[in-house]
Formats: structure tokens, sequence, C-alpha cells
């Protein structure tokens, strides 16, 4: 990426010029997206509004899928950005899809993700959306529980057709790390490692149960790659036991996803080279195996490939002071943006990449607290922030916003218009989801009729 201006280089405003110096542009002062200035599709899209990058998720896509052996299937995890352009982003170069819900379900059919490439995970799935996943006849369903597993085969029976399950296994000991721990501790996610063996000689014998393989995800948010490694080994060890108590060779092995994005000043960036170091001798210890070797590797990222494609841009409409504080007033807050808020699983508040977009040339000059329009204290997209001297009219740009930043937020607080996204591709923009109200916010969702079809 190039620069036509300088800026100036400390802590807290480093993280926000390396991000642009890595995925965007910046000319004048302005920030730009794939040669567009912010300040253009704010004036043509209105705001609040979220813009997303292509040229950046084909740079995450393809630096992961370099950095992961051939072996290695990659599906894309839904729940981190839903928009149908970007699903069909990923199904159009071959990613599988992972989902969580049937409306998931849908979106991937409607992005035209053959199903036997759609995996179905997450606890709680009820008797309707395995029957439709069934009627689908996707990939996997990732079992989570005994009960569970019993309900498939019950639906499966139904249908007199086998569901292909992998169970998803939470592992003991210590395997954890990331910015939220997922396994390896008492949860709602998956089977204990210690009743793996009893629940696979409950089910094992099941005429509609099909089990091809294992799941696990332990973190999310991992940015130091050997804990990443630790996590493949746990599911290799797992995968070996559990191919040795159904006495077959595994399909699937499913390592879960948790690659992370740098989001705060002293976070840095995934290693990918080391990874791809660490998996090349995995690789070569895994097709050693009998019971594993033919097994499909599964990664399922959904925040490391479009996060940093993200930003969620608002405009500065008032500009006060109370009691000797600056606040930032502007149309947009955590209703749009929760995660940026700190009250989506962050225990203190840290503020996220964030920056007067159309003056990135101008020095810090004040600390100022960014809030949002909402009637509660708790939306406050910056807190104790030091910025350049904040206008009406100016941008506030939230980077990495790509991932778990519309989609996790609630949008139908104070019943305010849900936030557009953009998506520049080629020097072009277009709109991928419309500004709307909390009643049409996921009109985009399309209805697709599953039927039964002979597999």
């Amino acid at each position: 990426m190039t620069t036509t201006d300088p800026i100036r280089r400390d802590t807290a405003i480093d993280h926000v010029s390396d991000l642009v110096a890595r995925h965007f542009d910046r000319a004048d002062g302005e920030l730009l997206v794939g040669g567009l200035s912010v300040s253009d599709l704010a004036a043509r899209h209105g705001t609040p509004l979220f813009i997303y990058d292509e040229r950046t998720i084909g740079h995450q896509w393809q630096s992961l899928r370099h950095a992961l052996p051939a072996e290695f299937d990659i599906y894309y995890s839904v729940k981190a950005n839903p928009n149908q352009a970007i699903l069909r982003y990923f199904v159009e170069r071959g990613c599988g899809l992972e989902i969580a819900s049937s409306g998931e379900l849908r979106q991937a059919l409607a992005a035209e993700c053959p199903p036997e490439k759609i995996f179905f995970a997450g606890p709680g799935k009820t008797e309707t959306e395995l029957a439709e996943a069934l009627d689908c006849q996707i990939g996997e369903i990732h079992v989570e529980s005994l009960l569970e597993a019993r309900r498939i085969a019950h639906l499966a029976s139904r249908r007199q057709c086998a569901a292909q399950i992998a169970l998803r296994v939470n592992p003991s000991g210590d395997v954890e790390g990331g910015g939220m721990r997922m396994g390896g501790r008492p949860t709602p996610f998956g089977i204990d490692e210690d009743q793996l063996d009893a629940v696979v000689e409950k089910i094992a014998g099941e005429r509609w149960l099909d089990i091809v393989g294992v799941h696990l995800f332990v973190g999310t948010q991992i940015l130091d790659v050997e804990v990443l490694l630790a996590q493949y080994r746990a599911a290799l060890r797992i995968a070996r036991r559990l191919a040795a108590k159904l006495n077959k060779p595994l399909k699937t092995i499913d390592f879960g996803g948790g690659l992370g994005v740098p989001y705060f000043a002293h976070e840095q960036c995934l290693d990918l080279e080391r990874l791809q170091l660490g998996l090349t001798d995995f690789v070569r210890e895994l097709r050693s195996d009998p019971a594993l070797r033919a097994a499909r590797l599964i990664v399922e990222p959904g925040r490391f490939l479009v996060a940093p494609a993200g930003l969620y841009i608002a405009r500065v409409v008032d500009v006060k002071l109370s009691r000797g504080k600056k606040f930032v007033i502007t149309d947009g807050g955590m209703h749009h943006h929760l995660a940026a808020s700190g009250n989506l699983g962050q225990t203190i508040k840290r503020n996220f990449p964030v920056a007067i977009v159309n003056k990135l040339n101008r020095p810090r000059s004040e600390t100022v607290d960014i809030v949002g329009p909402l009637c509660t204290p708790l939306d406050v997209l910056a807190r104790a922030i030091e910025l350049p001297s904040a206008e009406v009219g100016d941008l506030i740009g939230v980077f990495q916003s790509g991932a778990y930043a519309r989609t996790a937020s609630p949008l139908g607080f104070l019943s305010r218009q849900s936030p557009p996204e953009i998506l520049v591709e080629r020097g072009r923009d277009r709109v991928i989801r419309r500004r709307g109200t909390d009643d049409d916010c996921f009109a985009d969702q399309l209805e697709i009729d599953c039927a039964p079809t002979a597999r």
C-alpha cells in the first residue's frame, strides 16, 4: 500500500497506521478503501455504515491458503459475517461453510454452497433445525451431546437415511488459549473427553448414525502459533482414540477456528510462516497413521478472514464538555458495533483501533471519549483516546470491523435504522445490505426449500 502524507509514529496511533499500511491506502490525510475515499463513500451511502474491502479479504484468504498444507480444507465460519456477498466470495473459491443455526443454513444454501460442504456445529440445535439439516443432506452435523445424537438418530430413522456426524469433544487438561476459552473446563460445548468412550459405546451401533469424524474447538482469537499447534495435537490425540474405539478410519478431523487478528496495540499478527512450518511436521506425523491418513483436515476461520477488511464509519454530530471531560458524539454506536463498545466479552474496556479517518495526517491534540447516540452509558466506542481535534462532520473509523461487529450487535435497540454494508471491489462500491429498520434488517436472508433427495 502507498501513502502520500506524513503521520506521527507513537504507540497509540501506530496500530492504526500499521493497519492502514497493511490493508488500505491514504492520501492527503484521508483514508482510502480500494482507492475510494471514505468521505466520498460516506457522502454517497450515508452514515453510519460498514465498508468492506474485497482486496483485503482476498489477501487474508490467500495468506491462509498458502500457509496451510494441501491436506487442509478451509470452511468459513458464517457467524463471523453472514453477508451473502462475503459467503459467495468464499464459496466461489471452493471454501466450505460452517454454520450454527438454520438461518445460517439458509444463508449458506442461498450462497450456492454445495450441501455436502456445510458443517453444522453448536449446542442447543432444535429438532426442527436438525430435521432441516438432514433434509438438505449437509456434509456433517457436529454432535454436542448424547441426547443430540439420539435425536438425530430418531430423525434419520424417519427419513431412512443415515446421518453423517462428527463428535465435538471438550478436551481434558490444559489445552486452551486465546481471547475466549471454549473448552478444557465445564462448558456447554461438546462432549467431555472423559465421557467420550461411554458416548461412543451408546451410539456406535446405531443404524442411522455414521460417525465419520471429530471436532475440537477450545479457544478463539488466538495469536500464538504454539497454542494453535498444541490444540491441533490434542485433536490428533483424540482422533486416534476415537478411530480406535470405532475400529475404523476417520474421514474428517475438524480443528475448529480460533485464528486471531490484532485488535489492540500490544498484539502481534499471527505468524503464518511459523504455522506453516509447524503444520508440515504435523501432517507428516498424521499421514503415518493408517487410521487417520485419509482424513480430510478442516479449519473453520471467520474472524481471521474478514475482520481486517471491515471498517465501521460514524459521523461526529456533536462535541461537548462535561465537568472537564470532552465527549465526541457520533451518529453510530454500540447498537451497530457491540464489540467495539467493550460489551461483547471484554472484562475491562479496551479501545479497538479507532481514528478520525479524514484527519490521518493531523497530530493528536486532545483526549476524548467517543460515544454513540443511545440513551445508555454503555454506548462508548472509545474511552480516553488521544485524537486530533474533532469537529462536527468528521468521520470516526473503527478498524478490524469485518467480523462480529454488525452481526453481533443489538440492531433493534431504540428502533434506530440498521447500517448498510458496502463492498469495495476493483475500485467500485456496491451496496450488499441496505439501510433499514429492525423489521427488515435481515431481509436478504433468502428462504430456501430443502427437500429430501437421494444421496
